[in-house]
């Protein structure tokens, strides 16, 4: 049926001209049903949907929305074919929204046209980081270019999250609580251009991580600011890194935030003797000593046990005949009995004296 002109106005704004809806601070706990069908552009924000299920968005009614904005609504779930039946769809904000379920299949079961997804403090709850490495990983998203991530408290990333995004070009980490990359994967990202780093709580990028950034050949843009570095012998490669690459943005504003020493010296201007990093003993080195000082051992309770042998020779010598005439007194008894058992005259003597 034909949608009366006015059908939009009810909870939205809808400017026809500039293809855009806006729904917002509304109280609205679902998607309106009479969306109109040129929109391009969608506001949902500030409102209270709580839930996205499946059909939310009718199947083919909006066949041009390619930047819809759901942030702030209150959002807990996101069920599975929520977001399927948008075929232009290249944009999505889902930013500000305590989500606790994505359901692997919310963008349906092909490949996604997105190209942008905004998650600004949406993942707070742990199963929900999970589920979206998931989604990532399975190749529905193989088209993002940016994802955002910020603002969401992350201590560590599910390994190998984002090694089926081979067209990302901008990735946002910032303000989060990163400790460490050791387990992300940066391979395959081909594309990469931006990797924002910045806000978190990394004390050290290892070798590994480096050597990644090193072989991304369209990334140029790193923000590592206002991380918590720990300026010990483990930041060595880092900082040569720094000295030669041109990949960090801001990088002559990096300082040492431990130990107290180094609090605030720029990273670019340590020096190996800055560090006070004293040359480790390899392995082999540590097991010849030890087994030289278990020689040395060895030979110092033997020496004493020879001492106390030949200060004690005379009552040892005294010892070892006391025990030679014991043996050879019972020896003797021995040899008498069998003497009497083997001669039957003293054997019948024996029997007559003992009746």
């Amino acid at each position: 049926a034909q949608q009366p002109p006015d059908s939009c106005q009810t909870f939205c704004d809808c400017l026809e001209a500039a293809k855009t809806v806006k729904c917002v601070d509304g109280n609205l706990t679902a998607v309106p049903p009479d969306l109109p069908p040129y929109v391009r552009t969608l506001f949902i924000t500030g409102n209270r949907l709580a839930r996205l299920p499946a059909g939310a968005f009718p199947a083919q009614r909006l066949p041009d929305l390619s930047a819809l904005n759901l942030s702030g609504n209150h959002l807990r779930a996101v069920e599975a074919g929520a977001l399927a039946a948008l075929p232009a769809l290249r944009q999505l904000d889902l930013s500000g929204n305590p989500l606790v379920s994505l359901s692997p299949l919310a963008f349906g079961e092909g490949s996604s046209p997105l190209e942008e997804l905004a998650l600004r403090g949406a993942l707070r709850n742990h199963g929900v980081l999970l589920s979206l490495a998931a989604v990532l990983q399975s190749g529905a998203l193989r088209n993002l270019s940016r994802l955002e991530l910020a603002d969401n408290g992350l201590l560590l990333l599910p390994a190998g999250m984002f090694t089926a995004l081979p067209a990302l070009q901008q990735l946002d980490l910032s303000n989060n609580s990163l400790v460490g990359l050791r387990n992300v994967s940066f391979q395959g990202l081909g594309q990469l251009q931006s990797l924002d780093l910045s806000d978190n709580s990394l004390g050290v990028l290892r070798n590994g991580t480096l050597a990644q950034f090193r072989s991304l050949p369209a990334l140029r843009h790193i923000g590592l600011g206002r991380n918590a570095w720990v300026c010990d012998c483990a930041i060595e490669d880092l900082v040569a890194w720094l000295k030669e690459s041109d990949q960090v943005e801001g990088k002559e504003a990096l300082t040492c935030a431990y130990p107290d020493k180094m609090l605030g010296k720029a990273l670019l201007k340590i020096n190996s003797s800055d560090l006070n990093c004293s040359v480790p003993v390899d392995l082999p080195s540590q097991l010849q000593t030890s087994y030289v000082f278990l020689g040395i051992v060895l030979a110092l309770i033997g020496a004493i046990f020879l001492l106390v042998l030949y200060l004690n020779r005379k009552g040892i010598k005294k010892w070892m005949h006391n025990i030679r005439d014991a043996c050879r007194d019972h020896m003797e008894g021995y040899h008498y009995r069998y003497e009497i058992n083997a001669d039957p005259r003293l054997t019948n003597l024996s029997s007559n004296s003992d009746v």
